[in-house]
């Protein structure tokens, strides 16, 4: 019973994690969205430690923090990705990015930052 147990709960946070790969994400596509459109203000790894961060007020959440991204769900992550921050009450300085990307290059987005929590 309880390796039972102890196996539901590796396989819940497998999902969690994963969560984007297995709707068909692409990672690789993400992370190459994510460096033209947010790396920017997020740095390359998703720290927030960009030297534009520096100047921003305020500062871009780190999101390889893995209590942090594992409170971000992903309709949250759709909504403030294709909205900018103002469209969930964040940094009006987030710009959004509905416009230029599809949903499903967003999943991808979304799909790269879960592998930066790892």
């Amino acid at each position: 019973m309880k390796t039972a147990l102890s196996m539901l709960a590796l396989a819940l946070g497998v999902g969690i994690i994963f969560q984007g790969l297995a709707s068909g994400a692409d990672v690789a596509k993400g992370k190459a969205a994510f460096q033209q459109y947010c790396a920017s203000c997020h740095g390359s790894a998703g720290k927030g430690d960009s030297p534009a961060a520096a100047a921003l007020n305020p500062k871009p959440r780190d999101l390889s923090d893995k209590t942090y991204a594992a409170s971000l769900k992903d309709p949250y992550l759709l909504q403030i990705i294709k909205g900018g921050g103002a469209a969930v009450k964040k940094s009006p300085l987030m710009p959004a990015i509905g416009n230029t990307l599809k949903e499903d290059q967003i999943q991808d987005v979304i799909a790269y930052l879960r592998s930066l929590a790892k």
